[in-house]
């Protein structure tokens, strides 16, 4: 029986470019699952390539959530998104079906497995332009005096979440760590991390950079700035438009961020690949820093593990 009877939900997670997607993939499959997308990026509309999302022939294997959500122009808050989560593993249990929830932002997975207790703040847009003006140094000085504990959760270098923590502090008045309290769990869950070396990881990553030029990320990215930031093709006039954008959630990302730079020709396209693998390199580490300290995630090397750990779980 699931503990304390509570619904059953399993996590698939690990670093980026791992192979978190084809495993849920076959494991919904099997056990009459479906997908809900714990990615940070494929919520937004447009963001295929560079998000890595489910293509339309493996949304058609398994049904999948939560993809395609938000404009890029328009932010989705940690708080709405664990409440489409929640509501949508809901649905999937009625339907006497699996829900698994995929993917690898770490704040999106532990928000509905820890049922964590966010307030809903909204974005103060007049707090938001006088922050940027800022050093994203500077901003993390100020953080760290207004809540010393941010420090082991929030990057340095990710001026976005800086600058959200510092917006949240201002409207509630309390430090931000402080404002992610678990509740009681509404799940019985089990969390599968998918293993892979150091030195696979960076093949994987190298080559799925490629796929995705190859794809069409250029093509992409210039699309979605032409369609929601300015009408025209790029032109230094419209510069400012695509700095506008890399203040987006959607599109401060990686593999956004660097094409970017490479679009206003502040770089080559050979520098941005080298760029976007080492962020992505970058992010594999803070990514296995954060999942290491939960002694709950089962990690495995293969699809056979993987089935034999579902199984024992649903018994």
């Amino acid at each position: 029986m699931p503990k304390d009877n509570k619904p059953r939900l399993v996590v698939i997670t690990g670093p980026t470019a791992s192979g978190k997607t084809a495993l849920s993939l076959k494991l919904a499959k099997k056990f009459k699952g479906e997908i809900i997308s714990a990615d940070s990026r494929a919520i937004y509309k447009k963001l295929d390539i560079g998000s890595a999302k489910p293509t339309p022939a493996e949304r058609k294997i398994v049904p999948h959530h939560l993809l395609d959500i938000a404009n890029p122009n328009e932010t989705l808050t940690l708080s709405q998104y664990k409440e489409l989560a929640s509501k949508k593993i809901g649905e999937i249990l009625q339907k006497k079906h699996l829900p698994f929830l995929v993917g690898g932002t770490a704040l999106y997975i532990y928000a509905v497995i820890d049922n964590w207790q966010i307030p809903e703040v909204l974005a103060n847009k007049k707090l938001r332009d006088r922050l940027e003006k800022q050093s994203t140094e500077k901003l993390y000085q100020q953080l760290l005096k207004k809540d010393p504990e941010a420090k082991n959760f929030i990057d340095p270098k990710n001026k976005r979440r800086i600058i959200r923590a510092l917006e949240v502090i201002e409207a509630t008045k309390k430090p931000f760590s402080e404002q992610r309290k678990r509740g009681q769990p509404l799940f019985d869950t089990l969390i599968i991390g998918v293993k892979k070396s150091p030195v696979e990881l960076k093949k994987l990553i190298a080559r799925r950079t490629q796929k995705m030029l190859k794809a069409g990320l250029v093509r992409e990215v210039r699309g979605i700035l032409n369609k929601y930031y300015n009408r025209s093709t790029a032109h230094s006039a419209y510069w400012p438009q695509y700095s506008l954008a890399l203040r987006s959630v959607a599109l401060s990302g990686i593999h956004y961020k660097e094409i970017i730079s490479y679009l206003k020709k502040e770089i080559t396209l050979p520098e941005a690949v080298k760029l976007i693998n080492k962020n992505d390199e970058q992010l594999v580490r803070r990514q296995l820093t954060w999942f290491k300290k939960d002694k709950r995630i089962k990690w495995v090397e293969n699809y056979t593990k993987a089935i034999t750990l579902v199984k024992k779980f649903l018994e």
